[in-house]
C-alpha cells in the first residue's frame, strides 16, 4: 500500500476509528496486526524475516541487559554482527559476489543466488542495531514487554522507508493512552497534505524527465538535456523523500506518536556540513552517533578525523544500495566533508571568519552548496562509472535552454519553491494555520490543499518513492 493510493487511506482510516474505540492495552495489540498486516501486503513472504528480528533484538536486549563487563561488550558484538549478516545477505550478498567475480575475471552466474531485497530491510535493521547499542551504553533498559517492543520495530508508518526511529524516541510514548487533541489533528493533517502534494504534484512531474534523461530516452518526443535531467532528480529526490517523511510524521501524529524531523530544508544551507545536518537528519544522527563517533570522530586529530568522515560516508553510501555508485557518491561527500572542515578551520585560524559568514555572502554559500548537493547526484542516480561520466561531461556543456521553453515546469517548481521558502522563512504562514487559525480557515486551507491535489497531481502514474529501494 503506497501513501499516496486510496487503499491506503482506507485502511489507515480504518486503523484510526478503531485507535479512538479501544483502550490503551488492545490500541498496542491493533498497531502491531495492522502493522503486519500493512508489511504483508507489500510481501508477505517476508513477514515471518519481521517477526524473527523483531524476536531476535528483543531476546539480544535482554541478554545484553544482563550481562556486565567483557561479556556485556560479547553480546553486543554478537547483536550487532548478526543484525549486519541479515542486511549483508539480503541486500550484498550478490553485490559482493559480483564483484569479486569481475576482479578474478570469474563468471557470477553460477556464484550468485535469486535473493529478493525485502522492502525497509535497511530501516528494520539500523533500529535494531541501535537498540541494542543503546541498551549496551545503559542508555536505556532493555524492554521487558514484547509487544512493545515489536510496535517500535513494526510501527507502520515508517516501517518501509523510514525515517530511522530511536527507541529512546517512540518508547516512551508505547502504551498511552489513544488521544487526538486539536493541535494534533491539525498538525498531523497538515504534514499529510503537505507530503502529498510534494509527492504527487511535485515529484511525479519531475520523475519521468529525470527518469527519461538518466534512461536516454526522450520526453514528450525531445532529448532533455543533462542540466535538466539532473536538476529534476536532486529536486525529485528531496520532494519524494521529503513528502513521505511528512506523510509518515502526519499518520503517526494522528495515532498519537511524535516523530522528529528528517528534513529542515536542505537545500537552502550554507556548506555541505550544514546541508548534511538537514538532510535524511535520522540517518545522518544514526552515522555519527553509532559509527563516527565509535570511530574516534574529531577526537584523534584532524588526519583521522578525515580518514573516519570518509569510512562514514562510504559506508553511509553503501547503505543506500549494492553499487560501486553509491560508495563513489558518499566518498564524494566524504571529501566535500573534509574540504569544508579543512578550510574552515583555516578561515577561523587566519580572522576570516565574520567575512565568511557576511550575511551578503549568504546566497553565494547556499547556491554553492545546492550546486555541489546537485552534482553529487549524479552517481547515486545514473545507472553506472560509464553514464555518470557521460553526465558530468555534458554538463561542462552550454546549456540548452530549448526543453525549458516547452516544458518549464522544472524552473518553476525551483523558483516557486525558493520563493515559498524566503515569504514564509519563519514558517509562521504554516504554523498560524495549526496552532491559531480558526477551524474554518483552517477547514478553507485543506480544500484549496486538496483542489491542488486534483489539478496539479500525476495520481494516475503510480510512481514509487524513491526510499523503498533502501
Amino acid at each position: 500500500m503506497l501513501f499516496d493510493t486510496l487503499a491506503y487511506w482506507l485502511f489507515f482510516g480504518i486503523v484510526l476509528v478503531l485507535c479512538a474505540a479501544l483502550n490503551a492495552g488492545r490500541t498496542k495489540r491493533l498497531l502491531v496486526v495492522a502493522s503486519y498486516v500493512f508489511y504483508a501486503v507489500w510481501d508477505a513472504r517476508f513477514v515471518l524475516l519481521l517477526g524473527g528480528a523483531t524476536l531476535a533484538n528483543y531476546l539480544f536486549g535482554l541478554w545484553i541487559d544482563a550481562r556486565a563487563g567483557s561479556a556485556r561488550r560479547r553480546a553486543v558484538t554478537v547483536a550487532i554482527a548478526a543484525n549486519l549478516v541479515l542486511l549483508g545477505f539480503f541486500k550484498y550478498f550478490n553485490f559482493f559476489i559480483e564483484s569479486f567475480a569481475a576482479l578474478f575475471g570469474l563468471s557470477p552466474d553460477s556464484l550468485t543466488l535469486r535473493i529478493v531485497l525485502p522492502v525497509g530491510i535497511s530501516f528494520i535493521t539500523f533500529e535494531g542495531i541501535a537498540y541494542v547499542v543503546d541498551v549496551y551504553r545503559r542508555d536505556l533498559r532493555a524492554v521487558r514487554h514484547p509487544l512493545d517492543f515489536a510496535l517500535f520495530v513494526s510501527f507502520f508508518p515508517h516501517l518501509v522507508a523510514g525515517p530511522i526511529i530511536r527507541p529512546m524516541d517512540f518508547l516512551p510514548q508505547v502504551g498511552r493512552p489513544f488521544s487526538l487533541p486539536d493541535d494534533a489533528a491539525r498538525w498531523g493533517l497538515r504534514e499529510i497534505l503537505k507530503g502529498l502534494f510534494k509527492k504527487l504534484a511535485l515529484a511525479n512531474y519531475l520523475a519521468p524527465i529525470a527518469d527519461a534523461y538518466f534512461g536516454g530516452t526522450p520526453y514528450d518526443g525531445v532529448a532533455v538535456p543533462a542540466w535538466v535531467g539532473v536538476l529534476a532528480f536532486s529536486l525529485q529526490i528531496y520532494f519524494d523523500f521529503s513528502g513521505y517523511t511528512d506523510i509518515a510524521r502526519g499518520c503517526a501524529r494522528l495515532l498519537g506518536f511524535r516523530f522528529p524531523p528528517n528534513f529542515e530544508r536542505p537545500y537552502l544551507a550554507t556548506s555541505i556540513t550544514e546541508f548534511w545536518r538537514r538532510w535524511h537528519i535520522s540517518l545522518s544522527t544514526w552515522l555519527r552517533d553509532y559509527l563516527y563517533i565509535p570511530l574516534g570522530g574529531n577526537r584523534r586529530g584532524p588526519g583521522r578525523t578525515y580518514v573516519n568522515l570518509l569510512i562514514v560516508m562510504g559506508l553511509g553510501g553503501l547503505w543506500h544500495g549494492a553499487s560501486w555508485n553509491f560508495v563513489v557518491w558518499g566518498l564524494y561527500h566524504g571529501v566535500l566533508l573534509g574540504m569544508h572542515r579543512f578550510l574552515r578551520r583555516r578561515a577561523d585560524a587566519r580572522g576570516w571568519g565574520r567575512i565568511v559568514d557576511a550575511p551578503m555572502l549568504v546566497p553565494l554559500w547556499v547556491a554553492l552548496t545546492f550546486l555541489l548537493a546537485t552534482i553529487g547526484w549524479v552517481p547515486f542516480r545514473a545507472p553506472d562509472f560509464a553514464s555518470t561520466v557521460a553526465t558530468l561531461k555534458a554538463l561542462c556543456a552550454l546549456p540548452d535552454l530549448g526543453f525549458v521553453a516547452g516544458h518549464p515546469g522544472v524552473l518553476v517548481i525551483a523558483l516557486g519553491s525558493l520563493a515559498w521558502c524566503v515569504l514564509d522563512r519563519r514558517r509562521r504562514l504554516q504554523d498560524w494555520l495549526v496552532e491559531r487559525a480558526p477551524w474554518q480557515v483552517a477547514a478553507l486551507g485543506a480544500g484549496f490543499a486538496g483542489l491542488a491535489l486534483e489539478f496539479c497531481s500525476y495520481v494516475d502514474l503510480q510512481i514509487p518513492f524513491v526510499y523503498f529501494q533502501f
